[in-house]
């Protein structure tokens, strides 16, 4: 089980993903716009952080970018989740955002539990909330 922080300005999205996440035996908080994000990254220590891009106040993209740029967050695993699945897209997910993988919405239960699980593992992040 890990602590996952989930960022998306998309109260539905929200309960969907939290949902799943929970199923998958995570423990999940919550924020809503980019700058909450940004705040609960730094007080609830997540193991991953699933961001989505368009927010807003502050793009998903920015919050990632600030996020890999402060030490108590440069090595929190970052996983977009985003209906922006271009390939520009994705590559900017990857080199200006810093992200670990880069999910399309809406995407299979299934799939985002692999892809959290695969992340979560090649971080080396405990799989237990301490």
């Amino acid at each position: 089980m890990a602590k996952i922080l989930l960022i998306d300005d998309e109260p539905d999205i929200v309960y969907l993903v939290k949902k799943v996440l929970e199923k998958g035996g995570h423990q999940v908080e919550e924020a809503y716009t980019g700058t909450e994000g940004l705040l609960k990254a730094e007080t609830e220590n997540p193991a991953l952080i699933v961001l989505d891009i368009l927010m807003p106040d502050i793009n998903g993209w920015d919050v990632a970018r600030r996020l890999k740029s402060q030490d108590k967050t440069k090595n929190t695993p970052i996983v977009m989740l985003s209906v922006k699945n271009s390939h520009s897209s994705i590559e900017k997910s990857f080199k200006y955002a810093g992200a670990d993988a880069h999910l399309g919405k809406p995407s299979k239960s299934t799939e985002i539990l692999s892809t959290i699980e695969r992340v979560l593992k090649e971080s080396s992040q405990p799989l237990t909330t301490p």
